[in-house]
């Protein structure tokens, strides 16, 4: 009995004690002491936390072009010899205007290409002993109407560096269009003109008399190389520039998510070189919108969205002067990724609107986007004056003073011209040979007849960066994911 007394009040005292313990409270820390370090960090962490602002930056990329226009007509002299432009289409960053039209553009010749001993051997048949030489050019300043100077790095696209006219589709009625839908197609297509005449209107155009001169200067057997005024470069960046950021408003998102109008226009760049002579039926073609598209207020298709298509119909020229034809669609418009990283493809029914051409080649669109080559009307002109020419080396003038040998001299000189230009007339009134003078009429006739009713008509050429407005018109309202990248419709700028 003592000994499980003895027990239960030992156990008593150690819960006694147990309790008295645990009610002693925990002792503070003292003025100036350190606290706890996990307590710290997590402290220090809320009160660091601020809300997240999304911004974009304004960047424009690696590859992104720039077309300059020379303002004057600019003799070729040598290499490092400066040239000057502007900038005749606008530059955008997504939503943003960051390089206006009229921007200085500052560069200067880089390479002036030798002749091939068999092009000057051909040219020198035709009278031409300096043949054209192939410019290379670059791009290294542009400066902005505040007078701020940017350095830059330029290549310029293949095929560029042509006078190049702004080419607006037919006004036709398209089948199945309502007459509202027409009058705003060919309102935006005046927009679009007017926008190309205002961009250009730093171009020095030649008067008539200059352009005589350098016709006839250009006659000569011996000439110098001109650029023309208005020639228009495609420089593509090699580096990208920085113009900042701006922040993502909560109306972005959802202005952006909402379905094209039908009836909308986008000004693009061609991103797929294009030519009737090598380009195939279903080939896939892309472009890249280079001016963001509003709905009011609301940005709905930023730049840098991607468009999607393909060649529906080619046909490459061909002998007999029978001209190139080609057209395209594009079914499919793809907004940049946006905050997520995913970007929703829009399939819509698009046709080429306007589109950017060499003056030389006398391009025209049908009411559907169409680009077809056409032959000038002066070549039945031209043709007419060869063969009178020829017609007269054949032929006596009695009529002429001193009789028969001022009649033959005239003759061989006409011959002459048809066939040589000013050599052939210098050589008809040197070579006394009435012969010689039926021959170089002859070839003169010949060449022309072959070259504008014979040979091979002309092909539809669209380098890459060729600017372009679109007419879009949704075929379904849905949206579907954009196709997986590295596939063959990827694009790059």
């Amino acid at each position: 009995m003592r000994a499980v007394i003895f027990a239960v009040l030992l156990a008593w005292a150690c819960i006694g004690a147990a309790r008295a313990q645990d009610a002693t409270p925990a002792p503070t820390a003292a003025s100036g002491s350190t606290p706890d370090p996990v307590l710290a960090h997590r402290l220090a962490a809320a009160t660091s936390m601020s809300p997240k602002i999304d911004v974009i930056t304004l960047t424009i990329p690696k590859g992104t072009p720039m077309q300059v226009a020379l303002d004057e007509e600019t003799r070729i002299r040598r290499v490092g010899q400066p040239i000057h432009g502007h900038i005749v289409e606008p530059v955008y960053v997504f939503d943003q205007l960051v390089v206006p039209v009229g921007t200085e553009a500052a560069g200067q010749i880089t390479k002036i290409e030798p002749v091939s001993k068999g092009k000057r051997t051909l040219e020198a048949l035709n009278a031409d002993f300096t043949p054209p030489r192939q410019i290379d050019v670059e791009f290294t300043e542009l400066v902005f109407a505040n007078g701020k100077r940017v350095p830059i790095r330029t290549l310029i696209t293949l095929g560029s560096g042509r006078v190049i006219r702004l080419v607006t589709a037919a006004d036709e009625t398209k089948k199945g269009v309502k007459d509202a839908a027409s009058e705003k197609a060919k309102q935006a297509k005046e927009q679009t003109k007017q926008d190309w005449n205002t961009a250009l209107q730093q171009v020095k155009e030649p008067g008539k008399v200059h352009k005589v001169e350098r016709y006839a200067i250009a006659q000569l057997p011996a000439h110098p190389q001109y650029i023309d005024a208005g020639t228009i470069y495609f420089a593509e960046l090699q580096d990208p520039l920085d113009f900042g950021s701006e922040p993502l408003t909560p109306e972005m998102p959802i202005s952006l998510g909402s379905p094209t109008p039908a009836g909308s226009f986008l000004r693009a760049r061609l991103v797929t070189p294009l030519n009737s002579a090598t380009t195939q039926k279903g080939e896939l073609v892309a472009a890249v919108v280079s001016r963001p598209l509003f709905n009011e207020k609301n940005l709905i298709i930023p730049q840098g969205s991607r468009l999607q298509g393909s060649v529906v119909q080619v046909r490459p020229a061909r002998y007999l002067s029978r001209n190139g034809q080609l057209r395209i669609v594009f079914h499919e418009l793809i907004p940049p990724d946006g905050p997520g990283g995913v970007a929703m493809a829009q399939r819509v029914d698009a046709s080429v609107e306007s589109v950017q051409s060499s003056k030389a080649e006398n391009v025209k669109l049908d009411s559907e986007g169409g680009a077809k080559a056409t032959t000038p009307k002066t070549r039945y002109l031209t043709t007419g004056v060869a063969i009178g020419l020829a017609a007269l080396s054949f032929g006596r003038d009695p009529d002429a003073m001193g009789g028969d040998a001022a009649g033959n001299t005239s003759n061989r000189v006409a011959g002459g011209a048809g066939g040589f230009k000013l050599v052939g007339m210098v050589l008809g009134i040197l070579v006394h040979s009435r012969p010689f003078g039926y021959s170089m009429g002859a070839y003169g006739a010949g060449m022309s007849v072959y070259t504008h009713f014979i040979a091979r008509g002309r092909d539809i050429v669209f380098p890459k960066n060729t600017a372009m407005e679109i007419a879009i018109g949704m075929r379904q309202s849905s949206l579907s994911p954009s196709p997986p990248k590295g596939g063959p419709a990827n694009l790059e700028n």
